[in-house]
C-alpha cells in the first residue's frame, strides 16, 4: 500500500503535516475530510527502490530563467524542424555555455538515451525544471506537440523574466539612493560629529539639549557599534528561521498582502502569475486540477495558495471556480468574472491570458507609483536628518559667536 505525505489546515487555521499509508489518494483525501481538515497538497512518497531507480540525485544549484529560455526556444525549434530529441539535445548541451545546464542535458540524455521518456528526465532535476514545466512537457508527449507546448513554455517564461526585470531595473535607484543615504548619516554620525564635539569641549560651550543628544547617539554608536552588527545578524537569523515554520511563513505572506502600498503591488503580481500560469497550463491540456495543484504551489504566497486550494475543493464537489476566489477576498471582482465568463463560454484560458495581461501591467504600473512616492520620502527623510544635524551643530556655535561679541 503506497504511503502519502499531506499538508493541512485544521479547523483553529493550524497547518497539520503528516503521513499515513492509503490505498489511493482520493480515498485519503475522504478521511481527512471526515476530519475537518482542508488539504493543501498530498503526495506521494516514493520506496526506497523507485529512488534508486531514478538514477543520480539532482543537483541543487539552479539555473538562471534567461537559459531555460534560451534552451527552451531551441529545442522547440529543433523538434518543429524534425531532428529527433536525442539529437536535439546533444547539440544543446554543446551550445550552452551555462554549466548547471550542460550537466542536466547530458543527464536527460543519458535517460532519453537508456529508454525513459522526457518527462521522467526532466522530472528528476526539479531544481532545473518546476513542476509547471515537467507537467506541460507530459502534455506536450501525450498529445504529440512537443514543439508548440516547448514554444509556449518559451514565451511564458520570457514574459516572467521581462516582469520580474522590470521590477528590478526599477527598484534600483532608490535602493541606491537609500544605500547612499544610510552610507552618509553614519559617516556623519561615526567620523564627523566626534570632530565638533571635540572642538566644543576644548572651547567649553554649553550645548543645547538637541546637541547633547546628538553627540549622545554618536558615541553609542562609535563606542557599540558591534551590537548593531550582532543585531541584524541575529534578527535575520531569526527570520529566515521563522519563515521556515508553517505558521511564520503563513503569517509572513500575509503581511506582505495586508502591508499598506506594497501588499497592493504583492497581490496584482500574485494575480498575475496565477492567471498567466494557470492560461499556460490549460491551454496545454494539462488536466484542471492538475493545473490548480501546480499553480498553487508556484503562486509564492501561502495565502493565495490555500484560495487555490479551495477552488479545486470546490471543482471536486462540481462547483465553479470562481465562487471559491471570489469568497477570499484577495481576487477581484474583475478577475472572478472573467473567470465565470471563461468558464460559461468554453474560453478559460482565453480570458486568464487577458487577466494575465492586463495585471503585467497593472505591476508595471505600481511599481513606478511606488518609485515615485519612495524617492520624495527619501528626500524628505533625508533632508530632515540632515537639517537637524546642522541645527544641532549651529546651534552652540551661534551662541559661542554672541557670548565672544
Amino acid at each position: 500500500m503506497p504511503t502519502f505525505a499531506y499538508t493541512a489546515i485544521d479547523a483553529n487555521g493550524k497547518t497539520v503535516k503528516g503521513r499515513t499509508d492509503a490505498e489511493s489518494e482520493n480515498i485519503l483525501l475522504s478521511k481527512l475530510h471526515a476530519q475537518n481538515l482542508h488539504v493543501l497538497s498530498i503526495n506521494e512518497e516514493k520506496t526506497e527502490a523507485a529512488k534508486n531507480a531514478g538514477g543520480a540525485a539532482p543537483s541543487g544549484k539552479k539555473v538562471k530563467l534567461k537559459n531555460l529560455v534560451v534552451f527552451s526556444r531551441q529545442f522547440a525549434t529543433m523538434i518543429d524542424a524534425g531532428v529527433a530529441i536525442v539529437r536535439c539535445l546533444d547539440i544543446l548541451e554543446n551550445q550552452t555555455k551555462d554549466p548547471v545546464l550542460k550537466s542536466v542535458i547530458a543527464q536527460c540524455k543519458k535517460d532519453v538515451k537508456g529508454g525513459m521518456s522526457l518527462t521522467d528526465a526532466f522530472a528528476k532535476h526539479p531544481n532545473v525544471f518546476s513542476r509547471l514545466y515537467v507537467n506541460m512537457v507530459k502534455a506536450a508527449e501525450t498529445g504529440g506537440i512537443l514543439d508548440k507546448i516547448l514554444d509556449r513554455l518559451a514565451t511564458f517564461l520570457e514574459t516572467e523574466q521581462e516582469v520580474r526585470s522590470k521590477i528590478k531595473s526599477a527598484m534600483i535607484y532608490p535602493i541606491l539612493v537609500l544605500v547612499f543615504a544610510l552610507c552618509m548619516v553614519v559617516g556623519l554620525f561615526m567620523f564627523v560629529l566626534p570632530k565638533f564635539k571635540e572642538l566644543f569641549d576644548s572651547l567649553d560651550v554649553e550645548l543645547p539639549a538637541a546637541t547633547r543628544a546628538l553627540f549622545g547617539i554618536s558615541e553609542m554608536m562609535r563606542s557599540y557599534w558591534y551590537v548593531g552588527l550582532v543585531g541584524i545578524v541575529a534578527g535575520t537569523i531569526a527570520y529566515k528561521w521563522y519563515r521556515n515554520t508553517d505558521q511564520g511563513a503563513w503569517q509572513i505572506d500575509m503581511l506582505k498582502l495586508k502591508f499598506p502600498v506594497i501588499g497592493e503591488l504583492v497581490q496584482k503580481m500574485a494575480i498575475s502569475r496565477f492567471a498567466r500560469t494557470f492560461a499556460t497550463l490549460i491551454h496545454s491540456g494539462v488536466p484542471m486540477m492538475r493545473s490548480l495543484e501546480i499553480v498553487g504551489e508556484t503562486a509564492g504566497n501561502r495565502v493565495i495558495a490555500h484560495a487555490v486550494e479551495n477552488a479545486r475543493s470546490a471543482i471536486r464537489e462540481g462547483q465553479k471556480i470562481s465562487v471559491p476566489l471570489a469568497q477570499s477576498g484577495l481576487f477581484p471582482g474583475m478577475v472572478t468574472h472573467m473567470i465565470d465568463v471563461g468558464e460559461e463560454t468554453g474560453r478559460l484560458s482565453d480570458m486568464l491570458a487577458k487577466v494575465s495581461d492586463f495585471y503585467d501591467q497593472e505591476v508595471e504600473n505600481a511599481v513606478k507609483a511606488l518609485t515615485s512616492l519612495i524617492e520624495p520620502c527619501l528626500i524628505v527623510v533625508m533632508g530632515g536628518i540632515v537639517g537637524f544635524i546642522a541645527v544641532s551643530i549651529m546651534a552652540p556655535i551661534f551662541k559661542l559667536i554672541s557670548a565672544v561679541g
